[in-house]
């Protein structure tokens, strides 16, 4: 059907007739970032807008909470709640701690909050609450002045039972304190109850669904939190996080074409919203995603694009983790030696994302037998691992140590130093199983478990190799890699039945793929060699 002409004239010429005031008003009705009811004391106008910034601050859409909170502030001197939402803006609990200046920035907010008349008990335990994360940050660390705040909101959580923003908000600092090698998961059991009570009264709730997420991004959780992914993205669909937070738990179960759904309706919210971090972010996720199913047509256009994207301002933890490890993920899912060699680190200030480059080329290099170039890779990750132990960064440097052991391994290999290369595999496999994943990643550039029965398999070992694929899809589920070598694990043991169910679940996942890779024809070959 072609659009009617008179009707397109007549709306362009209302919207350039239109003032400014309007269209912005316009556009603020139109917005869907879900449904808040935060009460304060301040006027009735600063309520509404109150209300939509921390709606916004749910969903970590952060740039829009600051803005709307000092708007806010300005038009409302003497709401003390808004510079409380400044500050709260400032502080981005699962994604890296602030530096000097934000901290700077933050305890400002804090001192005008506590100097104007805060007129309620429980709007000055708010405050009170995150002064405690600020206060003293020259000589507390980040992690004790989280936990300071996090009891802090454990107060007003118990002392105020029926304010259901304190429950989300004390979950958010449940889960920012948690202990990346706390296999219990204390802090998220526990978080998660307070969470569902909350989503089951408000269904339309953004922190409610968004921290459910959160909390449940972990093997053995995800499946709690699959029905708040599916409804996120609905309750805040003007927020690209929110369009992109439900696949963490979708690639957390394996469930790739809901994952590319969702990622991407993110990256392209977030590019028309200029939001390069998060339409980098998603676009990993979405990497991932299409290269678990071979839709490797569908990878090489995201990362073409990744490729085209030049030095993103300000440098960020999130873009510069995409653009490292897009470009990796393409090169070794797909055992592209070559191309992972040929890689380029980009700097960052955060290190730990060129270690996903050496860790590629050092991997490439061992397989194509350049020793050399192998070595001095894995020099530069053992350098960069030292550099993020000197600057306290232990999680990072834990997972660059994954890095160092995995790619020692495959040049101890090739080296003819067997017992070594296993020993070392081991280690890597052992050392990723203690600690969990961050949040900006959909998940290892290649787990730990499956390099270590990849290389059992090289060693002429396939029940062990077998049973490492099969401990690798229980944190890893559904990937193409794992699958064809479980597959082929069981068919050198003779195990007929259980290569034919690893070979169809192979098929299976790659129902839309785009590319023949050797290994998805072998899996049709087998299958149709013993269907005969």
């Amino acid at each position: 059907m072609k659009p009617n002409k008179l009707f397109i004239s007549v709306a362009l010429v209302a919207l350039s007739c239109a003032s400014p005031a309007t269209i912005k008003e316009e556009a603020k009705t139109t917005e869907k970032i879900g449904k808040v009811n935060f009460p304060i004391s301040c006027s009735i106008a600063a309520q509404e807008q109150f209300n939509h910034a921390v709606a916004a601050l749910y969903s970590f859409w952060y740039a829009e909470a600051l803005k709307a909170f000092t708007s806010l502030v300005e038009n409302n001197p003497d709401c003390a709640m808004g510079y409380w939402g400044i500050a709260m803006s400032l502080w981005h609990p699962l994604w890296q701690p602030p530096d000097i200046e934000t901290l700077k920035k933050g305890w400002a907010a804090v001192e005008k909050a506590k100097a104007l008349n805060v007129k309620t008990e429980r709007e000055r335990d708010y405050i009170t609450a995150i002064e405690a994360f600020y206060m003293d940050s020259e000589v507390l660390d980040h992690r004790t002045r989280a936990l300071a705040y996090e009891k802090a909101m454990e107060q007003i959580y118990l002392r105020y039972p029926e304010d259901l923003e304190a429950a989300v908000f004390y979950a958010l600092a449940l889960n920012a304190t948690a202990l990346s090698t706390d296999k219990t998961y204390e802090n998220q059991h526990k978080a998660t109850e307070i969470l569902m009570k909350v989503f089951a009264e408000k269904p339309e709730h953004p922190g409610a669904a968004h921290y459910l997420i959160h909390n449940n991004d972990y093997p053995p959780l995800a499946d709690r939190a699959l029905i708040a992914a599916r409804r996120y993205a609905s309750i805040a669909p003007s927020v690209p996080h929110a369009l992109h937070m439900p696949s963490h738990i979708f690639t957390r179960l394996g469930l790739w074409e809901e994952s590319i759904h969702s990622n991407r309706a993110s990256a392209a919210a977030a590019k028309s919203n200029s939001s390069w971090f998060e339409q980098l972010h998603a676009m990993d996720y979405l990497a991932y995603a299409y290269l678990q199913g071979a839709q490797d047509r569908e990878a090489k256009r995201v990362l073409d694009e990744a490729n085209e994207t030049g030095k993103v301002a300000p440098d960020n933890f999130a873009s510069a983790y995409a653009l490292a490890a897009i470009p990796a993920r393409y090169a070794l899912e797909r055992r592209q030696w070559d191309a992972a060699v040929s890689l380029e680190p980009r700097q960052s200030s955060y290190i730990y994302t060129e270690a996903i480059t050496y860790f590629a080329r050092a991997i490439g290099s061992a397989q194509m037998g350049d020793l050399t170039s192998a070595r001095k890779d894995i020099e530069k990750l053992q350098s960069l691992r030292d550099a993020l132990l000197e600057a306290e960064q232990s999680y990072w440097a834990d997972q660059v140590e994954i890095q160092h052991h995995a790619a020692s391994a495959w040049l101890a290999y090739a080296e003819g130093k067997n017992e070594e290369a296993l020993q070392l595999m081991v280690s890597a496999a052992k050392l990723e199983g203690s600690t969990e994943k961050h949040p900006v990643t959909p998940g290892a550039i290649v787990p730990a478990h499956e390099l270590l029965g990849e290389l059992l398999l090289e060693l002429g070992k396939p029940e062990q190799a077998l049973s490492e694929f099969e401990t690798s899809l229980l944190s890893s589920p559904n990937r193409f890699n794992t699958f064809y070598g479980a597959a082929r694990a069981a068919e050198l043991l003779g195990d007929k039945e259980k290569s034919r169910v690893f070979y169809e679940k192979l098929v299976a996942l790659c129902e839309n793929a785009d590319s023949e890779r050797p290994e998805l024809l072998e899996a049709r070959a087998f299958l149709a060699m013993i269907g005969q």
